[in-house]
């Protein structure tokens, strides 16, 4: 296959990675500061997942202005289209990690980011609304991509000062949460199970409750009850997708590996954040294993990555 086809097969769902490096960076700043050290991961993880984003970005144009009519195809897909949001996730995580260097240049991203995460959200479900194509089968946990990203704001938008604002995304991403949790939960209880390729999204799941107590803790100034809901909520499924972790090896590697490294990321960061918040030591525990786990996960990635894009086996007409 030549240069130009691969580009033209080239995947939305790549933009996963920045968010699993991304993650990374975050758990690792947020655990340096707990424990008061500074080995610079964070650091490394951060220049990664930035060049990664541009590289990315600058693919996908190339491929927007060559092959349009594959990018619309990719727009008009069930699945895939619940991976375009990942661009402007990437770029929200990216101004989290920004924040303590330059408030502008967070700023800057956050606002691009959550400006582009409102659009792809309206797109989004105004497909869903308005639909002629989708079937159940078609659901998976990746539709929780366009949700998630919206809970996300809050965490740089508090500290930029933008509460309100803040406040309207997470009441969206809540929201609908809620909703796609249980239409996911029917799907999978009363149909056929997910296709091999989807099944890491499983791990989707965590995400939101995760990320939803990192940024409603953000919000509310302190821990409450709701609080400790999103996160044990969050705990329960990370224990309980970890106890079935035979059935996700075995899997073939996919891209969707990537779906492992994010929601992995969020509940990491979430246990720190518990352990500063109620001083209980087994959350920090909690989070240095999980640390540990996401460190290996998201190395291993890479390396498969770099093998199958080496090999020609990403990029490839599906």
């Amino acid at each position: 296959m030549t240069e130009s086809n691969r580009l033209q097969h080239f995947p939305i769902s790549f933009f996963a990675v920045v968010m699993g490096l991304a993650g990374l960076s975050i758990a690792w700043r947020k655990a340096q500061q707990v424990l008061e050290i500074n080995p610079a991961i964070d650091s490394l993880a951060a220049l990664l997942a930035t060049l990664v984003f541009i590289s990315l970005a600058l693919i996908y144009l190339s491929k927007l202005m060559k092959y349009p009519s594959a990018v619309l195809q990719e727009l008009k897909h069930p699945i895939k289209l619940n991976f375009f949001p990942t661009i402007s996730i990437s770029l929200i995580l990216l101004s989290i990690i920004a924040l303590p260097y330059s408030h502008g240049l967070a700023g800057g991203l956050w606002t691009l980011g959550t400006l582009m995460h409102l659009l792809f959200t309206q797109y989004v479900m105004n497909s869903w609304i308005h639909h002629e194509h989708y079937e159940i089968h078609h659901i998976n946990p990746a539709w929780f991509i366009p949700v998630v990203g919206n809970v996300l704001v809050p965490i740089t938008g508090v500290e930029l000062g933008h509460v309100e604002i803040s406040w309207f995304f997470f009441s969206i991403g809540i929201t609908f949460w809620l909703v796609l949790f249980t239409i996911i939960f029917y799907r999978v209880l009363f149909h056929n199970p997910l296709p091999d390729k989807l099944m890491p999204t499983f791990f989707i799941l965590i995400a939101p409750p995760a990320v939803g107590f990192i940024a409603y803790t953000k919000l509310n100034g302190d821990i409450d009850n709701f609080a400790r809901v999103l996160y044990h909520g969050g705990l329960f499924l990370t224990l309980m997708f970890l106890t079935q972790a035979q059935r996700f090896i075995n899997l073939p590697f996919a891209l969707s590996w990537w779906a492992y490294s994010f929601p992995l990321a969020a509940i990491t960061l979430a246990s720190f954040v518990m352990f500063e918040l109620t001083g209980t030591v087994l959350f920090q525990t909690i989070g240095l294993g999980l640390l540990a786990l996401l460190t290996l996960i998201v190395t291993y990635l890479i390396y498969r990555t770099f093998l199958a894009v080496r090999n020609h086996k990403v990029c490839v007409p599906e």
